[in-house]
């Protein structure tokens, strides 16, 4: 063996057979999944009846999210697979749970906002990273809503039996669904819809983001395989090394 070959280090010299792995914390899915886990639980004690088991599948579905991306961060050292496949359960429990959200707005007959109404526009400007921001956030718009309203009520304007300001049907500047909740609606109810709609927003950016981190993954693991795989270079290695 000449002297370049016995100081020269392959790449399997330089890959450790369990990789560095964790650090699940700072993953930006992680962190949206736990603001959804904790704005879940808040909302199912104050808006969903105890009695229903709504609560528990809303709750679990959050909680699943969350813990299935933590768990795959640990299990990435021994199995990309599983790191893939717990990455997944977590999307999937999020896309239950997104489901849940929307059932809430459309069996009360509540507006799912579009990407670009403006309450939700403000919120994403916000980007709220903790459980208190996100109902700093609400409690703010419900307080702009009050004070709107109170306005159009002054000016007048004229709402429907659904408490949502009547617009013309050919106007695409204005959507039904995006008004303004009438002054008759509780204040909680307001609120439940100002919270449903930003957990629905913080869902869609964790979906989107789950989406990526799953075709990175898949791509690794095609590209440097698993355990098994860094188990076998090893072992090559080692026969190499007591051959030299």
């Amino acid at each position: 063996m000449s002297e370049r070959d016995k100081h020269a280090r392959p790449r399997d010299e330089d890959e450790s057979l369990i990789p560095k792995h964790g650090g699940y914390r700072r993953l930006k899915t992680f962190q949206l999944a736990e603001i959804v886990y904790d704005v879940t639980v808040r909302f199912c004690e104050k808006y969903i009846d105890p009695r229903s088991r709504t609560v528990d599948q809303m709750v679990q579905a959050a909680r699943s999210g969350r813990q299935n991306i933590a768990e795959g961060s640990m299990d990435s050292a021994t199995s990309k697979k599983i790191e893939l496949k717990l990455t997944g359960v977590a999307r999937g429990s999020l896309e239950e749970l997104r489901l849940d959200y929307e059932d809430y707005l459309r069996q009360r007959g509540f507006p799912l906002w579009p990407p670009d109404y403006p309450a939700l526009m403000r919120f994403k400007e916000r980007r709220c990273s903790t459980l208190e921001e996100f109902r700093s956030w609400a409690a703010d718009e419900v307080r702009r809503e009050k004070k709107d309203t109170e306005r159009r009520n002054r000016e007048g304007q004229n709402t429907d039996g659904h408490g949502l300001a009547q617009t013309g049907k050919n106007n695409k500047n204005q959507r039904a669904v995006c008004d303004s909740l009438c002054p008759s609606v509780s204040p909680s109810v307001c609120s439940s819809v100002f919270v449903a709609n930003g957990v629905l927003s913080l869902i869609n950016l964790c979906v989107y983001l789950l989406d990526r981190q799953m075709r990175a993954q898949a791509e690794a693991f095609e590209k440097e395989g698993g355990f098994t795989e860094r188990l076998y270079r090893k072992r090559v290695q080692a026969r190499k090394k007591t051959k030299d």
